[in-house]
């Protein structure tokens, strides 16, 4: 039976075969569970996902080598013909950005062949595959996120295998435009008169039999089911940032995960069985045209609804907390201590839950072991730290506390910054306000205002990164009029800030000579009398690549 929710509905379980919208996402009530992320497209889009995983392989390089190499044109344009001319025997494959079921792909050898100015991701095309009984072959892997922030991720032990109908050859000028050779899509080769229907020697067959095979072949299936879930990680690992900050961003008073999400991995096998990514699907489908599919979807389904558990938060319970949780924030510290207490316990029982209820799935993060996943979840995290402004105004800030410092000397005693902020970026001065703070979503109220109206949650981003250059300025004001007091200025003198300097005023004692000399590359500078005001560089709202 199907049925199409409306915007009045009062349901339980929200799941749709599409993008939400940020007004859905907003309607979210709490005992209400929605199957998306918001910012999950940040994965499920081609070029997005190679952005991600591109500015993640340059930081990390040999620990994401997980994806061939890629290119989003016409923006890599130049780097791709370069690297076509040096690699003249390369093939490359040619995807829309948002293209599914094998429409729009195509192969060439060559920069030239590849339509000018047009939107396409380009990847590197695996030519030696894993081959069996001579068809090329990919896996779709089903994977289940029921928490962003920390993860909470699940790997379905039961997948697909989906076979090409025509038998495998090296590209060449002559086979290229074979899809049946080249793409696994099922949806491609379903069509093919070659398409053979059979659980264990077809041209669809299940996870399970496709493993049973290989280790009759004595390859390491234990191995490759480890490398496939260090795949899965680290790839959502890539975009944590984003999900974590769209997810508080729409959800600030949830005190329960209000999303959940079933993406689908398509790996494909090299020779060597080295897993590789080629795409995450937002929407993998569920269509049941076989006895197989059927038997292999309804099962994911039910361990996926058992294990998401939608019936937990009952409506009433749900409205009690966020009541509770609404006081917390004007109760003393004590009241707002034994309600993190309280957090932490039901965090503790969903994950004993979790770990009686998964079925078929298997958890993969967190799990012992997974410490070394920490160093991508960090560098994620700092997506929104690493800009130009910050950089400069972290520079500003420690070279006149420098200067600071240096006067205050003659006393013997050294003014130390509140709460830790000497030399601290802006990023790193919100997260120990929000330490401070009587809940980890206090001022994500004011970021919803903001992202009111917008019509599709990725825009949400760049009102957040507003709202917390505003925050964050309003900090380091706070800050820098206490470096005034304690230097023992005069607060009667106020500087008055002149139309042409764009920018974050920075008020701080005037420098010596030499430091002024020294401290004028770093960022212009005017005297007022007694005080020295910074015009630092304006914040640059850039959505992250």
């Amino acid at each position: 039976m199907e049925h199409n929710a409306s915007e009045g509905d009062d349901c339980t379980l929200y799941w749709t075969d599409s993008s939400v919208t940020l007004d859905r996402l907003l309607g979210i009530k709490p005992y209400q569970k929605i199957n998306h992320f918001p910012g999950m497209m940040d994965l499920c889009r081609k070029d997005m996902l190679a952005k991600n995983l591109n500015r993640m392989a340059k930081s990390f390089p040999k620990d994401y080598n997980i994806f061939p190499r890629t290119w989003c044109l016409p923006a890599d344009y130049s780097d791709f013909q370069a690297y076509s001319q040096a690699k003249k025997h390369k093939t490359f494959i040619c995807k829309p950005n948002t293209g599914s079921q094998g429409r729009g792909i195509f192969l060439v050898r060559s920069a030239r062949e590849v339509p000018h100015g047009e939107h396409l991701t380009c990847q590197l095309y695996i030519s030696k595959p894993f081959i069996i009984d001579g068809f090329k072959f990919d896996l779709r892997i089903y994977v289940l996120v029921t928490s962003c922030d920390p993860f909470h991720i699940f790997l379905h032990q039961e997948g697909l295998a989906r076979f090409c109908t025509s038998h495998y050859c090296h590209p060449a000028r002559a086979n290229m435009e074979d899809a049946c050779m080249h793409l696994t899509n099922y949806s491609i080769n379903k069509r093919s008169e070659n398409f053979v229907r059979d659980e264990n020697a077809g041209s669809k067959r299940k996870l399970s039999a496709l493993m049973r095979l290989l280790e009759q072949r004595s390859c390491d299936v234990a191995k490759l089911w480890l490398d496939i879930e260090d795949l899965v990680i680290k790839t959502l690992a890539s975009a944590h940032s984003i999900l974590s900050h769209n997810y508080h961003a729409c959800f600030p008073r949830h005190s329960k995960p209000a999303c959940f999400e079933l993406l689908g991995f398509d790996v494909l096998l090299d020779h060597k069985l080295k897993p590789w990514l080629l795409e995450v699907n937002h929407s993998p489908s569920f269509a049941t045209d076989s006895p197989l599919d059927r038997e292999v979807k309804d099962r994911l389904l039910s361990d996926t609804l058992l294990l998401v558990n939608p019936g937990a938060c009952e409506r009433r319970k749900a409205e009690s907390s966020r009541r509770r949780s609404s006081r917390a924030s004007k109760q003393s510290k004590e009241c707002r201590n034994v309600q993190a207490e309280e957090e932490a316990q039901r965090d503790l029982r969903t994950l004993r839950y979790e770990d009686h209820h998964l079925g078929g799935y298997k958890r993969i993060f967190p799990q012992e072991g997974g410490d070394k996943y920490s160093q991508f979840l960090q560098h994620s995290s700092s997506l929104f730290q690493e800009t130009a402004a910050s950089r400069a105004r972290e520079e500003c800030t420690r070279v006149q506390l420098q200067e600071l410092y240096e006067r205050q000397g003659g006393s013997g005693s050294r003014a130390e910054p509140r709460g830790g902020l000497e030399g601290d970026s802006v990023g790193e001065n919100r997260r120990t306000m929000n330490r401070r703070t009587s809940s980890r979503f206090t001022d994500h109220n004011r970021t919803n205002k903001l992202a009111a109206g917008r019509p599709h949650f990725v825009p949400a981003l760049a009102a957040v990164c507003e709202h917390w250059e505003v925050e964050g300025a309003r900090e380091e004001e706070k800050h820098l009029r206490w470096l005034q007091r304690s230097a023992q200025l005069d607060p009667a003198k106020k500087p008055s800030l002149s139309p042409e300097a764009p920018g974050t005023l920075g008020l701080f004692p005037p420098l010596g000579p030499q430091r002024q000399q020294s401290s004028s590359k770093v960022c212009p500078s005017e005297s007022y009398g007694d005080l020295h005001v910074i015009a630092a560089p304006a914040p640059i709202h850039k959505r992250p690549s």
